[in-house]
């Protein structure tokens, strides 16, 4: 027979209602040591609340929709999915992810979250698919959002930022610095097609501009490994090859590394070379990576502004946060 809550706080001695404060994740006062009974104690019973009577009476699904370009193991996501099942897992919340790659899978993202899928959503999508006013659209609903995105904001939801100009900028200036001034940059096809530059490549024209270096290198690559390292390879194989590259990706920033390597050119000797991202992957490469981003990967305030959202009585003002990215330097510059 499924154990039930009663049992649980009858085992606790607690109240059913402290067992429901604890388990929902509730926002109400229960000392640290009477949140331990009630967790072990439903550790015990092996207890998990009924998701479907409690969603039928709350007329909520008790889950959150996280939105993604890809599912394609991009380092950054998994960390963001990661922290964002934990936090769901203590609230009493399950997860539906979505991927969007291309307008399609965008309009069908958006639609299925309008059809009531889940009671909030979490959105990083980088590119145009997702357009603005899609979320906007989606926004207008009143379901509580958090959107990862640089571009302008969408009203009705809190908007997560990052310093992508200004980093990338200090990366190039640093690149220049060394001595380097036939620099290329190895961007994401929504970067490089767009009709004027933002993020990454606007911070390299930016910086190139500042220091009165004319000559501009750019090129897509950066969206997988094989792309940019056959990318990489034959920008290095060229007669003219850059004294060094800014990859928009850490990942494609590595595979020119290997490039690099199998041409028989020295890093940094004969090309330096600059990630985004400050994977960890970064740190076992040979030599180890230079890369712009944040010095650690957590993303446990974005997702706190999501269930700031869900578990508000009234709806939240829009609120906006910028998380802090530097250059690190390490031994690939």
């Amino acid at each position: 027979m499924r154990p039930t809550a009663r049992q649980v706080a009858e085992l606790a001695n607690v109240s059913v209602a402290t067992v429901s404060y604890v388990l929902s994740g509730r926002d109400r006062p229960v000392a640290a040591e009477t949140r331990k009974r009630v967790l072990d104690a439903a550790r015990q019973l092996g207890y998990t609340p009924n998701q479907a009577a409690r969603s039928l009476r709350k007329r909520r699904t008790q889950r959150i929709g996280l939105v993604l370009s890809t599912l394609g193991g991009v380092p950054t996501d998994q960390r963001l999915a990661t922290d964002l099942h934990e936090m769901a897992d203590a609230r009493g919340y399950s997860v539906v992810t979505l991927a969007v790659y291309n307008e399609a899978r965008a309009k069908a993202a958006i639609d299925v979250l309008r059809g009531g899928i889940a009671d909030g959503a979490l959105i990083n999508v980088v590119g145009d698919h997702l357009a603005h006013d899609l979320l906007a659209g989606l926004a207008a609903t009143g379901l509580p959002m958090v959107v990862l995105s640089n571009d302008s904001g969408v009203e009705g939801c809190d908007v997560v930022r990052t310093p992508e100009v200004a980093a990338s900028a200090e990366a190039v200036e640093h690149l220049l610095a060394g001595g380097r001034r036939r620099i290329a940059f190895m961007g994401h096809r929504h970067e490089v097609y767009r009709d004027r530059p933002t993020g990454r490549l606007l911070g390299y024209t930016t910086a190139l501009e500042r220091h009165g270096v004319a000559q501009r290198i750019v090129t897509a690559g950066a969206d997988d490994r094989v792309t940019a390292y056959q990318t990489a390879t034959d920008l290095l194989s060229s007669p003219e090859r850059p004294e060094a590259i800014f990859a928009a990706s850490d990942r494609a920033a590595i595979s020119a590394i290997w490039a690099a390597r199998d041409l028989g050119l020295s890093v940094p000797g004969d090309v330096a070379i600059v990630g985004v991202g400050n994977i960890d992957e970064g740190l076992i490469t040979q030599p180890q990576l230079s890369t712009v981003g944040p010095l650690r990967h957590d993303y446990t305030d974005v997702v706190s502004l999501l269930f700031d959202r869900l578990q508000a009585e009234e709806p939240l003002p829009a609120r906006e946060i910028v998380r802090s990215w530097t250059l690190i330097r390490r031994g690939s510059s």
